[in-house]
């Protein structure tokens, strides 16, 4: 089992966010708020998924998954509430989450449904961020002209992804998953999950009176379909997840552990004392 170590961010989100954040880079701001936009809600789907798929467990295996079940949790709650402070103030900027309501009205449609179709829908989101978060780690560069704070909550956040990446695939096959159904809401995830990111970029866009500049695009071009874009780094390890015996162990997370180990100063361990 993964040992998971809850932390608190040490940065200040109860200060104003400058409205391009990002370098100044108005596509990429408008992206990550976007990701940052879907976050609350989202990881409070992944923690129901989890606890419900850990009290479905055998008595022994429960007892096995407990330990890292709260790690988890305690991760995915602190990311929960630190993304609600920064979408607090990105929102003073004109910006309407509409991603949210949409997601809501479709995760409604789960419930009551066996705890493996919320934890097949998990280990496909959490794919996706640690993707993400892989390929952030790796081109940390994108992030050189943020706000400090904001630097290093995405890149702490990326690296606590990358370490619970496995958490939810695992207990999706010890409650008997099938490979079947979790492509398929792999498939599913994949269009939604694109969609709803492409659909908030371009409003977060249009609302800040950037979306028809040339730079917007020419940014977007770079840095999902360019040699070291999102996209084109991501498409084998995405692809990948549909063999049948994949594992998200067998991709690399040495960035993620690498940025904890040098980053000590940013966070604090959750019940050290």
């Amino acid at each position: 089992m993964t040992e998971l170590v809850v932390r608190r961010l040490l940065i200040d989100l109860e200060q104003p966010v400058h409205k391009h954040w990002c370098g100044g880079d108005a596509f990429l701001t408008a992206w990550f708020n976007a990701l940052s936009m879907s976050f609350p809600l989202g990881e409070q789907f992944f923690i129901d998924s989890v606890r419900n798929g850990l009290k479905t467990l055998p008595e022994e295996q429960r007892v096995a998954f407990s330990r890292e079940v709260q790690g988890f949790i305690g991760q995915e709650a602190t990311h929960r509430r630190i993304h609600a402070l920064f979408n607090a103030q990105i929102e003073k900027h004109g910006l309407v989450n509409a991603w949210e309501p949409r997601a809501r009205a479709r995760l409604e449609l789960l419930a009551g449904s066996d705890p493996r179709h919320g934890l097949g829908v998990t280990a496909a989101n959490e794919h996706f961020t640690a993707l993400f978060a892989e390929w952030l780690l790796s081109h940390a560069q994108v992030l050189d002209g943020a706000e400090p704070r904001l630097k290093s909550l995405w890149l702490w956040h990326s690296a606590e992804e990358a370490e619970h990446k496995c958490t939810a695939f695992d207990l999706y096959q010890a409650l008997g998953g099938s490979h079947a159904w979790r492509v398929r809401w792999m498939r599913r995830v994949t269009l939604i999950f694109l969609t709803d990111t492409l659909r908030q970029t371009i409003d977060n866009l249009r609302r800040d009176g950037t979306l028809w500049k040339w730079s917007t695009w020419g940014s977007a071009w770079r840095h999902l379909l360019g040699p070291d874009g999102l996209l084109r780094c991501s498409w084998k390890p995405w692809k990948a997840y549909f063999r049948r015996d994949f594992h998200p162990s067998q991709q690399e997370s040495a960035l993620a552990s690498r940025w904890l180990q040098e980053n000590t100063g940013l966070y604090a361990r959750v019940g050290s004392g």
